[in-house]
Parts: C-alpha cells; structure tokens; sequence
C-alpha cells in the first residue's frame, strides 16, 4: 500500500478530541508535515482520563459531557503494554507518582500531560472549544463550526480533512446538519431500509442524489404524507413539487433542524419532519453504535481518507461486558495510516472496493447473529486487526510479548477477578517489557508470587 515515488502533500487538518487518540493523531500529522488544529471541548487534555466530581443525571442525553470515571478506577491492563509504541507508560519513580503496575486514573492523565509535553502539542489545542457542526462543502472541503465556552457565536473555519477522536466513551457524532442534536424526529440511513408502511401518514426528507434516493422517494411517495428529497447537486430549475406527484418535492441541501420539527432548506424554505433518511453513500451515521459505513473502522470509503475516526474499535474487557481496553498503540496506528494517506505516502484501495470490504464485514456480523452495537468489537481478532493496521502503514506487527501479557491478564483476572491487579504471575513478561522497552518499573513492584 506504499510507494517510493509520491506527490506529497501538506493537508489543514482538524482533530476533534484531544484524549490519547487526538493527541497521537496530532502528533502524527505534524510528523507527517501536516497543518493541524485540535478542538477540545475541555480545559485539559485527557478525554475520558479526565476525572470529574460532577455528573450529568439526564438520562435523555444523547452525549454524555461529564466523565465516566470512579475515584477509584485503575486500569485493567498493566502499564507495559498501555503506551504508545515508541512513548512507554513507564513508572517515573517519583513520590507523587503512582508507580504500581495497574495504576489509578491520575497516573493516565499525567502520563498523557508528559506525552503532550514531550511533544509540545499544547500549542496545536484549542481548550473549551467545542465543534457543533462539521459538513462538507460543495468545492470538497469541511466546514467546521465551533464555539468557545458558553459563547453563542459560532466560528466556521475550512479543512482539508477532518479526524474524530471523541471514540466510544461520548456518543461519537458528526452532526452533518447544524441543530441535528435537538431536532425531535428521527434520523436513519437509507441501508436501514426496508418496507415503506413504516412512514404511513408521515412527512420524511431524503438527503441526497445516489439511486436509493430516487427509489425510495417514490416508494415511500405511496404512503407518506409528504415526502422531501434534498440534493446537493440538482439544478434550480429542477426544484419544487415533482411532476407525477402530489406529495413529493425536490429541495436544495438543509441549512438547519430546529427543536419544534422545523426543518429549514438552503433556499428558505421550511417543512415540520418527522424523519430524515440519509441516502448518500458517504455520509457517517449512528445506528444502535455502529459508525458506519467505515472501512477497517476508520474511513467511510466515498470520503477516505478526508474524514477518518481513531478509537473506534473495542478491545477485549476483562469482565463479561465489553469496552475499549486503552491500548493505545491502537490509537497510534491508526494515526500513522491516516496521516500517510492524507499527504500521499500511503495509498488505498478504490472506493468500490472498500464499500465491498465493508458490506462483506457486515454480512458476515449478520450471519453471525451479532448485533449491530457490537460492529466496532474486535473480539477474537483484535491483534489481527492491530497488525493489519501495522502492515498497512510499513510497520512492523506488535510485539509479542505484549500480545502474551495481554491474554496472561485475562487468564488471571478469570483466577483472582479481586486481585488480579496487585498479584500476577508473568514476572518473565514484566522482565521481557523491561529489557524491550528499557523500562525503570523497580523490582519491588512484581509480585511476589
């Protein structure tokens, strides 16, 4: 997937996120000579490490702004196989650091505030600045709206390339259209459809041109009680109620949703919706936790490698639930494809055949009867899919010590779910860390056993 012989090329990138996934991506696209701006809606860097008192109880939030950490969270894989690749999460040997093998949050947080630090990120961030909007242009640019605290004004700026970060412990959200997270109505992509007596008596718009949008509009025309088809690419003329139809209009793109059902078009014009249907073959959307479509987790195949996701993938939990585990290495080389492919180091496949890639991945999870929620849940081939990464960039595979003391942690969370973290039994693993890593993790900190 690489060449010798490229036309490089510096892109504006916009990060969204600066937790471990939006750090690493910055740094790999500066490496990559990127120009890189990092919105962080925070005051800190960190993301989910961040430890907050405060709560947010409403349980009809669709994104969850306070954190999701306990006091008393340690992390349930050791530090050794935590950290970056070439930035271990290694024990500093200070008093005020916590140097155990399974350390608390805090120790997280500052090990990323010494990453950030060691490769003076800070300057890249903007804190408390919150994206509301990210859409693509008609001229293939991102637009990219944002806000400062509690200001109202909104600040729009354009990228080349967009790349989210805010992973699976916010609800990870592109709202392509400004005032989605209020708007009342529902939201669903044309893949999801099947019958059109669901839509009964209802008014739905269609966004977009692609042949679903045509088939559907006039399925869905015999049933419905209005049907609005947005598109980006139709001539003026063209638009207002469609001959042959009595409840069917052709509009440009939207311009807003609003709280009461409004749904407001570029031209001026407003309908109340109650459903919105996504049916253009690039567009990202949210369903039951599966962002989709992405190829390898990362890049919806009609927009790759402009817009891009790090930290998608679940890794193994060591309990019967499932959550991303913080390898972070993860994270890593996903930001290492991406930033190679966006200056041209790095090529990818076509566009039909990462859409084949993606819809033959998705067959086999409904073969297999897996739920749409755990699309991104790497189970079994999670190291697969590590290195797969790895051999896409030019990278050697992970190393194999870390594969083993990752699968002895599981094993002995299955003996010792109360202890696992303070008694363990691969000192030659901890041994072959130290040597590989030239880790200072003190002696007095394996296990005795």
């Amino acid at each position: 997937m690489s060449s010798s012989i490229f036309q490089f090329r510096s892109c504006k990138v916009a990060v969204i996120g600066a937790g471990p996934g939006g750090l690493v991506a910055a740094r790999e696209l500066r490496r990559e000579s990127h120009n890189v701006v990092v919105f962080e809606r925070q005051d800190q860097v960190g993301g989910t490490w961040v430890y907050l008192p405060s709560v947010d109880t409403d349980p009809s939030r669709t994104i969850v702004h306070s954190s999701s950490l306990y006091f008393s969270l340690r992390t349930n894989i050791p530090r050794e196989i935590m950290g970056f690749r070439d930035y271990p999460f290694l024990s500093t040997g200070l008093a005020h650091r916590d140097s155990r093998r399974f350390p608390g949050h805090r120790e997280v947080l500052l090990f990323l505030n010494d990453f950030t630090t060691e490769f003076r990120l800070t300057d890249l961030i903007r804190f408390e600045t919150e994206v509301v909007y990210t859409g693509l242009g008609e001229d293939g640019k991102w637009r990219v709206r944002s806000r400062r605290g509690n200001d109202e004004e909104e600040v729009e700026e354009i990228f080349d390339a967009v790349v989210v970060c805010n992973g699976h412990h916010t609800h990870p959200r592109i709202p392509q259209i400004h005032g989605i997270d209020a708007w009342p109505g529902k939201q669903m992509h044309s893949q999801s459809y099947r019958i059109p007596e669901p839509f009964r008596d209802q008014t739905v718009i269609l966004i977009g041109n692609a042949a679903s949008a045509h088939d559907i509009s006039r399925d869905i025309s015999q049933v419905a009680k209005e049907v609005h088809v947005a598109s980006r690419s139709a001539k003026h003329n063209l638009f207002g109620k469609q001959p042959g139809y009595d409840n069917m209009w052709l509009h440009p793109m939207i311009e807003s949703v609003h709280r009461d059902g409004t749904v407001i078009f570029q031209d001026g014009s407003r309908v109340l919706a109650d459903v919105i249907m996504h049916c253009t073959d690039g567009l990202v959307t949210v369903d039951d936790n599966r962002v989709g479509p992405l190829y390898k987790h990362i890049f919806p195949p009609a927009l790759a490698p402009w817009l891009s996701f790090v930290g998608l993938p679940w890794m193994r939990n060591l309990a019967s639930d499932w959550y991303q585990a913080p390898l972070f290495a993860v994270f890593e080389l996903q930001s290492q494809w991406i930033a190679g492919l966006l200056s041209g180091r790095i090529g990818l496949p076509s566009q039909e055949e990462m859409m084949k890639d993606v819809e033959a991945f998705y067959s086999s999870l409904e073969v297999s009867s897996t739920p749409k929620r755990y699309t991104h849940k790497l189970g079994d081939y999670e190291f697969e899919y590590i290195d797969w990464v790895a051999a896409a960039c030019g990278l050697p595979r992970i190393e194999g010590w870390i594969k083993k003391m990752y699968h002895a942690t599981v094993d002995n969370w299955k003996v010792r779910p109360e202890t696992y973290r303070d008694e363990w039994e691969d000192d030659d693993l901890v041994l072959e860390a130290q040597k590989d890593l030239r880790s200072d993790i003190p002696l007095d900190a394996m296990s005795p056993l």
